[in-house]
């Protein structure tokens, strides 16, 4: 029998429709949290909302549609998850967006959207949740960053610039929500094998296995990441298994850091 680490918790995961946040919502549920998942895409949603209720049927799951971008609408999330559960413990700021615009080709406009989703949007959640956090007296912010936040490639500098952010963020919130009661964390996935890296390769022309063989070199481990594999470490973040942890930085990247 699985444990109940998150028993009375109540969790919003963005991001969740797919990927590591489906993942995440799904353990959490799995351990006991009640979870207000939140994504941008409906259909997405419904799927993984339903594939939780099949797998965890007493799960105590919601969902919500929202743009991340948008600050009202965080209130709402909140103050949503609230009226069902009347607290919150737990806020999993995953949902982001990609760019591969190379530095030269680069326009602001490019920027401006990278930077409204992946720390705006981190920010707003984080704002529109803090009241509840605090009043649940061990109140826990785990933010998804990426392992190239402290690593360098080429193609991506948006998306990793933003990430690296997301670190100094979750360091001045720890700072900030100590005396509250609050943590904040964050963890930086390697390689992981989730939809949106399934459907990119299918359109263009690759097979899931071929897929496969393309990370041998990303990671010690030599392989992608399951969505799972990432799950997991949040959920032990996010539990008071982790009470004495915050403003720390978790690689989960099967050990690309130091490659």
């Amino acid at each position: 029998m699985r444990d109940q680490r998150m028993n009375g918790k109540v969790a919003i995961v963005t991001g969740a429709g797919s990927g590591i946040g489906a993942a995440t919502a799904a353990l959490f549920c799995a351990h006991g949290a009640a979870v207000l998942m939140v994504d941008a895409n409906a259909d997405a949603l419904d799927r993984t909302r339903g594939a939780i209720a099949a797998a965890t049927p007493e799960a105590r799951v919601f969902s919500a549609l929202a743009d991340v971008r948008d600050e009202m609408r965080a209130k709402e999330i909140v103050a949503l998850g609230l009226s069902r559960w009347q607290r919150l413990d737990v806020l999993v700021n995953n949902a982001a967006m990609r760019n591969y615009t190379a530095v030269e080709n680069v326009t602001p406009e490019e920027w401006q959207a990278m930077v409204a989703v992946n720390l705006v949007g981190l920010s707003n959640y984080c704002k529109a949740a803090l009241p509840a956090l605090r009043a649940s007296g061990k109140g826990s912010v785990v933010n998804v960053s990426s392992c190239y936040a402290v690593t360098g490639r080429k193609g991506m500098a948006l998306y990793d610039a933003t990430k690296a952010a997301q670190l100094a963020f979750t360091r001045s919130l720890a700072f900030e929500e100590a005396a509250h009661g609050v943590r904040a964390n964050a963890v930086c996935p390697g390689s992981t094998l989730t939809e949106f890296h399934t459907a990119r390769a299918q359109g263009a022309g690759k097979s899931v296995e071929q897929l496969r063989t393309e990370r041998k070199d990303t990671s010690l481990i030599g392989r992608w990441a399951d969505p799972m594999e990432i799950a997991h470490p949040i959920l032990w973040m996010a539990s008071d298994e982790a009470s004495f942890i915050t403003g720390t930085t978790l690689m989960v990247d099967g050990g690309l850091h130091i490659m």
